[in-house]
């Protein structure tokens, strides 16, 4: 074969270090803008992105040129630094080691960005634990429950 034909669409679910509520709804879009731009800038085609003060959710189209791990490695070190340059949070602004990852066909990307977009009025419902172990379930995926969060100590 000649050329690499490819539709992969991927969900992730970043978490802020120990869940804390810190992303401010002041400067999330932001935020987003400048993950939004690491995202493109590694050439994948941002679909939605959106989240609560405690995590973030992003849907893209991703190209086989980068490792999934790689690219939100990248993602997670860029934007914790752009807060912590920006002195966006009065603590040292970190991720939560890992993310979640969820693949889905072409059918289903409208409904996962009406999904994303509606972050606010599905956590009216759910707590973030809640959601993501229905995402797990759904995709699923096998997990100990002990592993999803790392708790503040």
């Amino acid at each position: 074969m000649a050329n690499t034909y490819t539709q992969i669409h991927i969900q992730v679910v970043i978490v802020v270090k120990y869940r804390q509520a810190i992303i401010d709804p002041i400067w999330k879009e932001k935020l987003y803008k400048y993950m939004t731009g690491i995202i493109q800038g590694a050439d994948h085609k941002l679909l939605a992105i959106n989240g609560m003060p405690d995590h973030v959710h992003i849907l893209f189209g991703m190209r086989p040129t980068q490792a999934l791990s790689k690219l939100m490695q990248e993602v997670k070190r860029d934007s914790a630094a752009w807060i912590n340059d920006h002195a966006l949070t009065e603590k040292r602004f970190r991720w939560q080691g890992g993310f979640g990852a969820f693949s889905y066909t072409k059918d289903l990307v409208p409904r996962v960005i009406r999904y994303i977009q509606n972050q606010e009025e599905h956590h009216q419902a759910l707590t973030m634990r809640q959601e993501y172990r229905k995402l797990l379930k759904a995709a699923g995926v096998d997990y100990k429950e002990e592993y999803i969060f790392q708790e503040l100590i």
